[in-house]
């Protein structure tokens, strides 16, 4: 069930994340609207990958609250008490969003509509013809319904970040979570990808994306966010904050990248 629409999509409170004595993530604090993508850019090291994974439960958080779309993320509050989910629990909540990674994570030995398919399947999401449907429609919407029966081994990097992306949507997710989606591939692969994010973020998506394409940033994104030791050293309109950041520390990182 989703939440007013005033709530924010995803909100930050006061979040750390510690592994042993490394302080990764420091007291984030931020919020993102429903229809909103907000980029996350920074020097590797800065937290940006740990803070995404907080989001969908894949870290727990050591410290602050963390919530999508007003429920809090792998806890239940009872009264002043905290306490973590069961991790079937944090499983089903997990569904509502949809996460894409660096690597492309597909199955080998399926197609790319086995892979689009599997998890509404396993799922029992729907009769199998449904199902198909749909997976053929998502890939079409990636431009990629001539290639659905198509191994990943046969599939270019951006084709099978384009599957994955089909893959992550056919849950039906109110969030996408873009982990340095195209970071793994030949420099002529990323448009077709970073095109695919548009048309997401054009349909209202609510998208957390971090990336190192600043032209993508600047173009799509509401906010951008800039992270560096774990803490957010500036944020703000993305045209703003590439033109006319505000922190030296910014100023230092945009003059290695722009």
């Amino acid at each position: 069930m989703s939440a007013a629409p005033e709530t924010p999509m995803v909100k930050a409170e006061a979040v750390s994340k510690s592994f042993g004595s490394n302080e990764v993530l420091k007291s984030i604090t931020l919020e993102v609207k429903r229809g909103e993508v907000l980029c996350l850019v920074g020097p590797s090291g800065s937290g940006k990958s740990t803070f995404l994974r907080c989001i969908n439960h894949l870290e727990t958080v050591s410290a602050g609250r963390l919530s999508v779309d007003g429920e809090l993320v792998g806890y239940r509050q009872h009264g002043d008490k905290i306490y973590e989910m069961r991790s079937k629990e944090a499983a089903k909540q997990r569904r509502d969003i949809g996460m894409v990674f660096q690597r492309f994570n597909l199955f080998p030995h399926k197609t790319a509509l086995e892979n689009v398919m599997l998890a509404p399947t396993l799922l029992k999401k729907g009769g199998r013809a449904a199902l198909k449907q749909r997976a053929m429609e998502l890939l079409d919407r990636v431009g990629l319904a001539d290639r659905h029966d198509y191994y990943p081994a046969h599939l270019s990097g951006g084709q099978q970040q384009r599957v994955a992306i089909a893959r992550a949507l056919a849950m039906d997710p109110k969030l996408m979570l873009f982990d340095e989606p195209t970071s793994a591939l030949d420099p002529e692969l990323v448009g077709e990808v970073l095109d695919v994010m548009k048309e997401l973020a054009v349909s209202g998506m609510t998208m957390i994306v971090v990336t190192h394409e600043m032209g993508f940033a600047r173009e799509v994104a509401d906010t951008l966010v800039f992270m560096d030791g774990g803490v957010v050293v500036e944020s703000g309109d993305p045209a703003e904050v590439l033109a006319n950041p505000q922190q030296a520390r910014t100023r230092a990182f945009l003059s290695k990248v722009l």
